[in-house]
């Protein structure tokens, strides 16, 4: 088991010095362990207005949204309640009335 810690862009666990820097031999990235900062609580997703979203919060859809196999749009001011945050390029999950289990972006959404 190596003593330096995985890379933090492909978690390669064979990380090795070169100087004051890391270096992952699989992606080439370099990076200093003395600068990386440890993230906790999952993903940090933040709304349209830049506002910090955390789980269990409401929000409200800012703009018509197209779904799929549906012929109506879910609308603006459609309130959302009890979001859940995931990673991803929709990274939030909930129910919406009328329309089920839903994954959204952060970015058509203000927190209410």
């Amino acid at each position: 088991m190596s003593e330096f810690p995985p890379c933090p862009e492909c978690q390669s666990p064979y990380a090795y010095p070169s100087d004051s820097l890391l270096i992952c031999p699989e992606c080439a990235h370099e990076w200093n362990p003395a600068e990386l900062v440890v993230e906790e609580g999952g993903p940090k997703v933040v709304d349209s207005n830049g506002n910090a979203l955390e789980n269990g919060d409401t929000v409200v859809v800012i703009k018509n949204l197209p779904v799929k196999g549906s012929p109506q749009p879910i609308k603006a001011g459609t309130k959302v309640k009890n979001i859940r945050l995931v990673e991803g390029d929709h990274n939030i999950d909930c129910k919406i009335d009328g329309f089920g289990s839903m994954a959204l972006k952060s970015e058509f959404v203000k927190k209410a």
